[in-house]
């Protein structure tokens, strides 16, 4: 059984997309579509702008969102997945794909969420941090014992590599914890804020508004949801899985190992970058993981 994944942010790189514009009528009408909605060009910045222009994070997530999208759009009949995952905001591309979103409504979203996080990550400095070779216990335990401060563990990636998100001092205190425990690495990441961490109840808040009004359908196939790790198909469930995604951990181990579980043998990887094939064969090695730019 085919499963279509779909990466986060991070992803990104420029010249992301460019291919797609120049040889594809229908990819170059979605693009031109997307910089009407978002109001600026953010096919410039994806193809010829700077690294620092697409680590923007308005610009970040909606151009993960569309290269991914794109992509599975120009499919055409060739897309026929048997069930969907996205890691974080690939969660929003899996959606759009599968038929739970219209394009434009989920580029909406996405571009509301990225904007909601930044204010968030502007009122609360915070961050990020991946945390190597240690068991998924012995990091939740140390997340729990930082006093005083919000530490989480914010992506269950693959069996040794957590990320764990809160405030600054609080993942210098978990990051010393973890290397004392035997963890190989503990590597605070270059991002804007604690994503995933109670942190984001601002952007949450806001994003839910943002959610509740926009109309979601049944999407085509099970999209298996960061939160939840199931298969979903519910409309008012894949809503509130969104919802929450936000301050809920992403726990893509679970969510590929009910894949597995369920029949997925082939994943394929839609979107820049290759993270979520690395991942997935580090999961489970008799799969085929491989993926599309």
């Amino acid at each position: 059984m085919k499963a279509y994944v779909f990466p986060g942010q991070g992803a990104q790189f420029v010249g992301m997309g460019k291919d797609l514009y120049e040889n594809d009528s229908l990819a170059k009408e979605l693009f031109e579509k997307a910089n009407e909605i978002l109001g600026f060009r953010i096919t410039d910045l994806m193809f010829a702008g700077t690294d620092d222009d697409l680590k923007q994070t308005k610009v970040t997530q909606p151009a993960v969102f569309l290269h991914s999208v794109i992509l599975a759009k120009t499919l055409g009949d060739q897309f026929k997945p048997d069930m969907v995952a996205g890691h974080s905001l690939g969660e929003f591309s899996a959606l759009v794909a599968a038929g739970a979103l219209s394009f434009e409504d989920g580029l909406v979203l996405v571009s509301k969420r990225a904007m909601a996080m930044q204010k968030a990550c502007e009122a609360t400095p915070s961050t990020m941090a991946a945390v190597l070779a240690l068991p998924d216990a012995t990091v939740e335990e140390i997340c729990a014992s930082i006093e005083n401060e919000v530490v989480v563990c914010a992506n269950y990636n693959c069996p040794g590599q957590l990320v764990i998100s809160g405030s600054i001092p609080g993942i210098d205190a978990a990051c010393e914890k973890a290397l004392a425990a035997g963890a190989k690495r503990a590597l605070k990441l270059k991002v804007g804020g604690a994503f995933h961490s109670p942190l984001m109840e601002p952007a949450r808040t806001e994003l839910q508004a943002a959610i509740e009004t926009t109309t979601f359908n049944v999407p085509v196939c099970p999209v298996y949801q960061n939160v939840s790790t199931v298969a979903e198909t519910c409309p008012d469930t894949i809503k509130k899985n969104l919802i929450a995604q936000l301050t809920a951990p992403v726990r893509w181990t679970q969510s590929v190992q009910n894949m597995i579980a369920d029949g997925a043998d082939h994943f394929i990887e839609l979107g820049p970058g290759s993270v979520l094939q690395g991942l997935i064969k580090k999961i489970n090695k008799e799969v085929i993981a491989e993926g599309r730019q």
